[in-house]
């Protein structure tokens, strides 16, 4: 099976300060009550950079606690998957077949979810370093106008792990944008620099009701949410220690585990 590289990104105008650690063992995650909004047009935006392979990890999940919810995790083999199971069944799901490997480098991961485009493949994409992915093992988007577990009131929004299964994601995550209401492109969120490398650029776009950007500027609220909607996060299992300054734009020297020597 293939694999992607996620590239180094370099030092430019626009500098990421700030990325929040999570670490599985901890059951750490950020959480959030939804509230309603648009079920139908979302886009979520977020760099991350993995600590752990080889194990089930959301990056960010919804529940009702019971039969409903909206997943975004690295699969145990290391692909993406990305699906809706609404009302007791999967409504859409995409697995890739790219793995996604490399500890040593940050990845852009932009969801689309559309339901309401006329066009059947544009209604759930998913980009990685400003690229769409085509390649699927597993492919069923969304029927037309279908609602998602995104924006439902008595559901919860968790960054780091799927409440009915666990799968805490370990790893760094920074740059979290999520915009309510519209389905964006992923260069509302980065760009490729003079020497081919996708690096983040600053979202100048609105968020809608539901909207938020968590960038970790505050230690003593991590879960702070600086778009100007106040729609915070809470904070378990984190501390400020989590708080690094290992970012898309500062990138640190990183141990890779597939890469195994005699010592």
């Amino acid at each position: 099976m293939p694999f992607a590289i996620g590239g180094n990104q370099l030092d430019t105008g626009y500098n990421v300060n700030n990325s929040l650690r999570f670490n599985n063992d901890d059951s750490a995650r950020l959480s959030r009550s939804q509230t309603n909004g648009n079920q139908d047009k979302w886009t979520w935006s977020v760099w991350v950079k993995r600590g752990n392979i080889s194990s089930n990890q959301c990056f960010f999940a919804t529940s009702n606690g019971s039969t409903t919810s909206f997943d975004a995790k690295f699969k145990s083999s290391d692909a993406i998957e990305i699906y809706n199971y609404y009302g007791g069944g999967f409504d859409s799901q995409l697995i890739t077949n790219r793995l996604f490997r490399d500890v040593s480098a940050w990845y852009h991961i932009v969801v689309v979810y559309d339901s309401g485009n006329a066009t059947e493949s544009d209604r759930l994409q998913i980009y990685i370093n400003g690229t769409e992915e085509t390649s699927f093992s597993t492919t069923n988007y969304p029927s037309l106008n279908a609602d998602s577990d995104l924006n439902v009131s008595g559901s919860t929004l968790d960054i780091g792990r799927q409440q009915n299964g666990a799968q805490f994601f370990d790893g760094y995550m920074s740059e979290i944008n999520f915009i309510d209401g519209q389905a964006l492109a992923p260069t509302d969120f980065g760009e490729t620099n003079d020497n081919g490398v996708w690096i983040p650029k600053a979202y100048e776009g609105t968020y809608g009701t539901n909207g938020f950007f968590l960038e970790f500027q505050d230690s003593g609220n991590l879960g702070d949410d600086t778009s100007g909607n106040t729609n915070d996060f809470t904070a378990t299992n984190l501390t400020a220690t989590d708080v690094t300054t290992d970012t898309p734009t500062n990138n640190f020297c990183t141990m890779n585990p597939l890469a195994i020597g005699a010592d």
